[in-house]
């Protein structure tokens, strides 16, 4: 083989040398990001104005509305994606305010288990109801077959992304 001929460019070694190659992937991860700010940003003022909740708070109360029985903080901190320390706070403010039930786990006393109390449940529900409606409202210039279509691509991109990071952690 001849040493001169030119060796394939890595992914990394490409951008660096040539970032204007990448330019698409670039405005779409911007744009990806500009979407999800502005959506986030709206719900976020939203569900503080109408019911004087934070989003944090919003989506603790959907994870314990799915399980009945209640979870321990360690469970809905993996599920949530955030620290115990997180949770743990914004459990106690919805104990505080009467929405929220904690208990010792009954295999390990260490363990506090939450469950949504009736008033929470109550609570909980009404803001989903209103929650969709800001979701329907901020997607009504998509049509279904453009919403179908956004789903499948999405999930491309989320597959593309997963692969991507456990290549990497593999490594």
């Amino acid at each position: 083989m001849d040493d001169s001929s030119p060796q394939p460019l890595d992914a990394e070694t490409k951008v660096s040398e040539r970032p204007a190659d990448h330019e698409a992937e670039l405005r779409l991860w911007l744009r990806l990001l500009t979407c999800t700010t502005l959506i986030e940003s709206d719900i976020r003022q939203r569900l503080r104005t109408e019911f004087d909740v934070t989003l944090p708070r919003f989506d603790l109360m959907a994870q314990l509305d799915k399980a009945p029985n209640g979870m321990t903080l360690g469970e809905l901190s993996q599920r949530m994606m955030v620290s115990n320390g997180n949770v743990t706070g914004l459990a106690e403010r919805l104990v505080e305010q009467g929405l929220l039930d904690r208990r010792a786990a009954p295999n390990d006393r260490r363990a506090q288990i939450v469950s949504l109390t009736a008033e929470g449940r109550r609570a909980f529900r009404t803001m989903a109801r209103t929650h969709e409606d800001w979701i329907a409202e901020l997607f009504a210039g998509l049509g279904p077959a453009d919403i179908e279509a956004l789903m499948t691509l999405l999930a491309k991109t989320k597959s593309s992304a997963r692969k991507a990071v456990a290549g990497r952690e593999a490594s």
